[in-house]
């Protein structure tokens, strides 16, 4: 079965999909970043994985990989998934919430999707 991007916002408030907009302008700052719908989730991709996005009904939970651990509030789960590996989960509710700390974290997700 295929998926698409469109049927993750499906029954969601609009605010998600502006939240979704936000981080794909924040990625794609730092270069091209391709959109991979699974049944649960987008992947965000440069030659990997650098996020996976999860909508809900209003709000979308963000999944950075990461090169080390975040010492941050904002951090709902942190997982040590290999030496050099970390995934950061992340609850968004506004697309203000994509700000300067956020840019940093996928700069840092998007430089070891290489």
């Amino acid at each position: 079965m295929t998926h698409t991007v469109e049927q993750h916002f499906e029954g969601r408030s609009p605010l998600v999909r502006e939240i979704y907009e936000a981080l794909l302008r924040s990625a794609r700052r730092f270069g091209p970043v391709e959109e991979d719908p699974k049944k649960t989730s987008i992947h965000l991709n440069r030659k990997s994985a650098l996020a996976g996005v999860q909508t809900r009904k209003n709000h979308l939970i963000l999944t950075l990989k990461l090169d080390k651990d975040i010492s941050s509030d904002r951090v709902l789960r942190s997982q040590h998934a290999s030496a050099n590996r970390w995934y950061a989960e992340i609850r968004l509710q506004s697309p203000d919430e994509v700000d300067v700390e956020m840019h940093g974290w996928i700069e840092r997700a998007y430089a070891i999707s290489a």
